[in-house]
C-alpha cells in the first residue's frame, strides 16, 4: 500500500508541476532570521512550497547557487502615480527589487475635480498625461486595463481633499466644508486607499490645523487605515513636528508612520540619537508609530517649497505673481534670509547655493541648466542666487525640483539602524529612456535599496542582510497591512528577488543619476519574472492592492 500511494502521489506531481522552483538558493525569508539553504516553488503566483525540492517536477528551474532569496522589497513611499502611466514597466524600481510601492505623499492622485485638474495641468502636460479619472475607483481601473511592472497601492492626501473642497486658498474650512472633506477621505478608504496621508512642508498643507487633520484621520481610522505624514518639520522644530503625528495617532487612534526620517539642516546635525529618543518615548506610552528612511544625505523636492507658505496663498498662479512684483518679492527675500522657527525654512538649512542641484524643469529653454547647482546658474544668469531661484521658478511656472544636501551621515545611519525604521524610494519610477530619462533626479530614484546593500551591509557593515530584508519586506508588509506578502511562506504572493550579495550596488550618482542598479538576477511580481537573467522582460503582471 506505501509503494502504491507512493505512485499516486508521483503521478500527482508529474501531472501537476509547480510553475517555478528556484533551487540551491540563500533564503533569506524576510522575517530576520538567519538565511538557510533551500529551495522556493511556485504555482498560480503564489509560493506553494520551500525547503529541499530537489525532486519536484517544474516547467522551470531557476538555479540560484550562490545567490539570496528573498521576498520582493516594498517602497514606503514611492511617486509613481503619474510616471506609471508613462512607462509602467518602471525600470529604475525593478531593477532595485522593489514590486510593491505605496505612494500618495499628502496630494494624491484621487479625488480630483475640474478645478484642480486645471491648476496642475502644468505636470499633466509635461508628462504627456490626461486625467480622465475623478475618483480612485476610476484611476485604479486605468492601471488595471493598462497593466504596470509592479504592484502599487495609495494613501488618499489631506492635501487632495483639501484642494478639491477649498482650492489653494490659506483658510480654514467652514463645518460643512469640513464634513464634505471627510465624505472624500470615506470614498477613498471605500475604494480602496490604504490610509490618509500628509505633506505638511508644501502649501496648501501648512495651511490645516492639527484639529482639521484629526478629523480626516479619525475617517481613515474606521476602514482601518494609516497615517502617514511628511511632518510639518524636519528641521529645528522637527520635536513639535513629531509631536503633532503623536497626537494625530492618539486622538484619531490610528497607527502613524513618519515618512523619510531625517535631522534635516546643517544647525540639526547631531540631533538624530534625540530624535530616535522621542519617537522611543512616544512608542513606549502607547502611540503605534514606526518610520522610514532613503538613506541619502541629499532630500529632493519641489523647488517652491523653499518659498514662505504665505506666499503660496492661491496657487502656483499667485507665487509667480507675488515674485514678480517688486515689494513682495523683497519680503520673500528678507524671510529666506533670516532664520525662523516658524515656517520650515530649507534656504537657511543648507550650506549654500551649491547645495542646490536643479532636477526637472518643464520649460524647454531650461533643460540645459537641468544638473547644474544654483551656484553655477546664478554665475551663469550673472545674478544673486535668490534672485537666481525667483526667476527659475517663475521661468519654469514653479514646477522645478531639486536635490538639496541636508542631512549628515551619522545621522542617516543611525536613522537606519533603528528596528522600526523600513525604507523608502521617496521618488517617482524612472527609466533612461524615453521622456523619463530626460530628467535628472535624485540618484535614490535608482539607487535605494541596492545602495543599501553595498553601503551599509556589505561594505559599513551597518546592518546584517538578514536585518536590511527584513526592513525592506516584512517590517514594511507589516506596517502597511498586507498579510500575504513580504515574507517567503507557503500561501504568500511571489513576490521574490534573487540577486548576488556580493556584487549588487547601486551605479546611480547626483551627476549622472538615471542609471540602473545591478545585481538583479530574477525579480518575480505574483510569480511571474520581470527581470529574468538580469534583463527586464516585457511582463506587466503588477497588482492594485486595495485596502
Amino acid at each position: 500500500m506505501p509503494f502504491l500511494l507512493s505512485l499516486l502521489l508521483f503521478a500527482a506531481a508529474a501531472t501537476n508541476p509547480y510553475d517555478i522552483v528556484i533551487r540551491n538558493g540563500r533564503i533569506v525569508d524576510g522575517t530576520g532570521s538567519p538565511w538557510y539553504a533551500g529551495d522556493v516553488a511556485i504555482r498560480g503566483g503564489r509560493i506553494a512550497a520551500l525547503g529541499r525540492l530537489a525532486d519536484a517536477p517544474a516547467r522551470r528551474t531557476i538555479d540560484a547557487r550562490g545567490m539570496v532569496v528573498a521576498p520582493g522589497f516594498i517602497d514606503m513611499l514611492g511617486q509613481s502615480e503619474l510616471t506609471i502611466l508613462v512607462d509602467p514597466h518602471l525600470p529604475s524600481k525593478i531593477y532595485q527589487g522593489i514590486t510593491t510601492e505605496i505612494t500618495g505623499e499628502g496630494a494624491s492622485i484621487a479625488p480630483l475635480n475640474d478645478a484642480v485638474v486645471k491648476a496642475d495641468h502644468v505636470t499633466y502636460e509635461h508628462y504627456g498625461i490626461q486625467p480622465s479619472w475623478r475618483t480612485f475607483a476610476e484611476y485604479f481601473a486605468r492601471l488595471r486595463k493598462q497593466g504596470m511592472g509592479i504592484n502599487l497601492a495609495s494613501y488618499v492626501g489631506a492635501t487632495q481633499v483639501r484642494r478639491v473642497v477649498l482650492g489653494d486658498d490659506n483658510r480654514a474650512p467652514t463645518p460643512a466644508e469640513l464634513e464634505r472633506m471627510k465624505a472624500l477621505v470615506r470614498e477613498a478608504m471605500r475604494e480602496g486607499a490604504v490610509g490618509l496621508s500628509t505633506s505638511l512642508q508644501y502649501a496648501p498643507a501648512p495651511y490645516a490645523t492639527t484639529e482639521e487633520l484629526i478629523a480626516l484621520a479619525r475617517e481613515a481610522a474606521k476602514y482601518g487605515g494609516t497615517y502617514a505624514s511628511h511632518i510639518r518639520d524636519e528641521g529645528n522644530g522637527i520635536l513639535k513636528a513629531l509631536d503633532e503625528a503623536f497626537r494625530i495617532g492618539r486622538e484619531a487612534g490610528i497607527p502613524v508612520e513618519i515618512w523619510h526620517l531625517k535631522a534635516a539642516g546643517k544647525t540639526n546635525w547631531g540631533r538624530m540619537p534625540e530624535i530616535v529618543a522621542h519617537i522611543e518615548a512616544a512608542r513606549k506610552s502607547g502611540v503605534d508609530v514606526a518610520a522610514d528612511t532613503y538613506a541619502y544625505p541629499a532630500a529632493f523636492n519641489s523647488f517652491s517649497a523653499i518659498i514662505p507658505p504665505w506666499a503660496h496663498d492661491g496657487g502656483d498662479r499667485k507665487l509667480i505673481e507675488r515674485l514678480k512684483d517688486p515689494a513682495l518679492r523683497a519680503r520673500i527675500r528678507k524671510e529666506m534670509e533670516t532664520p525662523s522657527g516658524d515656517w520650515n525654512n530649507e534656504w537657511q538649512q543648507v550650506t549654500g547655493p551649491e547645495a542646490f542641484i536643479v532636477g526637472a524643469v518643464q520649460n524647454p529653454k531650461l533643460v540645459p541648466l537641468q544638473g547644474k547647482t544654483i551656484a553655477q546658474i546664478a554665475a551663469l544668469w550673472n545674478k544673486d542666487p535668490i534672485d537666481t531661484v525667483f526667476d527659475l521658478l517663475i521661468e519654469d511656472e514653479a514646477f522645478t525640483s531639486v536635490a538639496f544636501f541636508l542631512m549628515s551621515e551619522p545621522d542617516v545611519a543611525l536613522a537606519l539602524r533603528q528596528p522600526w525604521v523600513s525604507v523608502c524610494n521617496d521618488s517617482q519610477g524612472a527609466s533612461p529612456e524615453g521622456l523619463l530619462g530626460k530628467e535628472h533626479p535624485h540618484p535614490r530614484a535608482y539607487g535605494t535599496f541596492p545602495r543599501i546593500l553595498r553601503k551599509y551591509v556589505r561594505e559599513d557593515k551597518t546592518l546584517t542582510i538578514e536585518e536590511a530584508i527584513r526592513k525592506f519586506t516584512a517590517l514594511a508588509a507589516g506596517r502597511m497591512r498586507l498579510g500575504d506578502r513580504g515574507v517567503l511562506k507557503a500561501g504568500m504572493w511571489a513576490d521574490v528577488v534573487v540577486f548576488d550579495p556580493e556584487t549588487i550596488h547601486d551605479r546611480a550618482t547626483f551627476d549622472s543619476p538615471n542609471q540602473l542598479s545591478e545585481g538583479m538576477r530574477f525579480v518575480l511580481v505574483n510569480g511571474v519574472p520581470v527581470i529574468d537573467e538580469g534583463r527586464m522582460t516585457s511582463a506587466l503582471p503588477g497588482r492594485v492592492l486595495s485596502h
